[in-house]
């Protein structure tokens, strides 16, 4: 039977996928009354059960019919939309609106492409209902217990739904995993962010894994401690951990791996490549994160993969014959030092995008909220937060003293292991792109010169020349 509610509601969720359950219980469970809606009602009734069985209070109502679900919120009305991004996010937009009234808010909770969410913003405005794009990280578990939340739009929308996002987000030692991100898109492009340099670190752990069972010959087992160790120390994150877990689980009968038995095909929703799109909209170098979107697009070429092992060839993986220790150390520092490059050339998206769409970031909080409740949670985004408060204009990570430090010293250890798969025949995409990306821009001078010649040639582009004033340019008849 679907409850009833005399009082009004502190908040509305519409959208009962296993997102939209787990946040509206959070919500309910941390104190706030939450009325759910979803175009099939028999979600609303599940969602009502699991209230009943996992909530020790009767915060959470469920409706039927979008009008009661409206009219159950109190005044300014939020509503939190969880559907699929695109289509569907207009049509429920479209039904709530025609029972809001001016200075409600609806808050898309979903991975939006962020020129929709500045769309739909201004398309709201002559109702004057205000919209904000809110990121959400951590997935089934993090939307129970407590996600990373990183919310865009006006600021008096963020104002009325603080208190609630602030209770229910993740709590690590200073504050909650919440902050309002800035105007307009701002939420959605730092979450589009966040999910691209989850590209890069799973890529990483991914070809670490290769490398630690291909050439150092190591065995299931003694990965799944190896990543536990590493999960003590600078590599400590939410990835690293649950990697030492899958490398030991077994299939139900015993006899073998379950990480042995899944088809080597990576699945993907689209916001890796908005992130690369938008490196490459904004000129802003992301080759960590490109090269784990072209992994996963060559593991998705199975049938041509199996047909070209039969007729390319090339050096064969092999167990290399150096102290087994010392490879694994090498391994653990070269993918650390990949790792700071991958952040850096993420952090420094964010930054780009803030000053083009004036929104004023700041890249401390940013990566404050990250480090607990989400994916990318990891021990050292504290050292970035404290990285962009001690200089908010910081141009790359990569130049911030401790971190520079410790690139200078990992970057040996990245290039020892980027030789020595490149001799066994093992691709390393991500490794490669971050070494090539710190010699890039640690070297003064780059060959671009001759590119540009190249393009005043055949273009009549022009040029900037070394020993005149910036800003001035020439042109040679070739």
């Amino acid at each position: 039977r679907i409850m009833s509610e005399t009082s009004l509601h502190d908040i509305g969720l519409f959208g009962l996928g296993v997102m939209g359950q787990n946040l509206a219980l959070n919500i309910a469970e941390k104190g706030f009354k939450i009325a759910v809606h979803n175009r099939s009602p028999a979600k609303v009734e599940t969602t009502v059960k699991r209230a009943e069985k996992e909530l020790k209070n009767s915060n959470l109502t469920g409706y039927k019919e979008m009008k009661d679900f409206v009219m159950a919120i109190r005044k300014p009305r939020a509503v939190i939309i969880l559907v699929k991004a695109g289509k569907a996010v207009d049509l429920t937009i479209e039904k709530l609106v025609e029972y809001m009234e001016e200075g409600d808010i609806i808050i898309d909770g979903g991975n939006e492409w962020f020129p929709n969410t500045v769309r739909r913003g201004k398309a709201l405005e002559d109702k004057k209902i205000l919209y904000m794009g809110m990121g959400v990280s951590g997935g089934e578990e993090g939307a129970r217990n407590g996600p990373s939340m990183m919310p865009g739009g006006p600021k008096e929308a963020y104002k009325r739904i603080e208190a609630i996002v602030k209770k229910c987000a993740a709590q690590v030692d200073d504050g909650p995993c919440v902050t309002w991100i800035g105007p307009g898109g701002a939420g959605n492009y730092v979450k589009m962010v966040h999910n691209g340099i989850e590209y890069g670190d799973m890529q990483l752990i991914a070809e670490a894994y290769d490398l630690l069972k291909n050439i150092a010959g190591l065995k299931n087992d003694e990965l799944g401690d190896i990543f536990a160790d590493w999960n003590k120390g600078e590599l400590e994150s939410f990835l690293i951990e649950i990697t030492s877990i899958i490398m030991k689980k077994k299939t139900e009968d015993g006899k073998d791996y379950v990480v042995d038995k899944i088809l080597d095909k990576t699945g993907m929703k689209g916001t890796g490549r908005w992130t690369v799109q938008e490196g490459a909209e904004q000129s802003v170098p992301l080759s960590v994160v490109a090269a784990a979107l072209e992994g996963r697009y060559l593991s998705g070429l199975i049938a041509e993969r199996k047909k070209a092992c039969k007729v390319l060839t090339g050096p064969e993986p092999h167990e290399a014959k150096t102290d087994k220790k010392e490879l694994v150390e090498n391994i653990r520092l070269a993918m650390y030092t990949a790792k700071i490059c991958s952040y850096a050339q993420g952090m420094a998206l964010i930054k780009k995008a803030g000053e083009r769409f004036d929104w004023d970031l700041n890249l401390g909080e940013i990566a404050r909220i990250w480090k607990g409740g989400c994916i990318i949670r990891a021990k050292f985004l504290d050292r970035i937060k404290k990285a962009f408060d001690n200089d908010a204009k910081l141009p790359s990570l990569l130049v911030d003293p401790s971190f520079a430090k410790d690139v200078i010293k990992g970057q040996e250890s990245l290039r020892y292991v980027v030789k020595l798969a490149i001799d066994s025949g093992i691709a390393c995409p991500a490794f490669c792109a971050a070494l090539n990306y710190y010699d890039s821009y640690r070297r003064e001078r780059l060959p671009a010169n001759l590119t540009q010649a190249q393009r005043d040639f055949f273009g009549a582009h022009t040029y900037e020349r070394v020993d005149k004033p910036a800003g001035e340019f020439f042109h040679t008849a070739w």
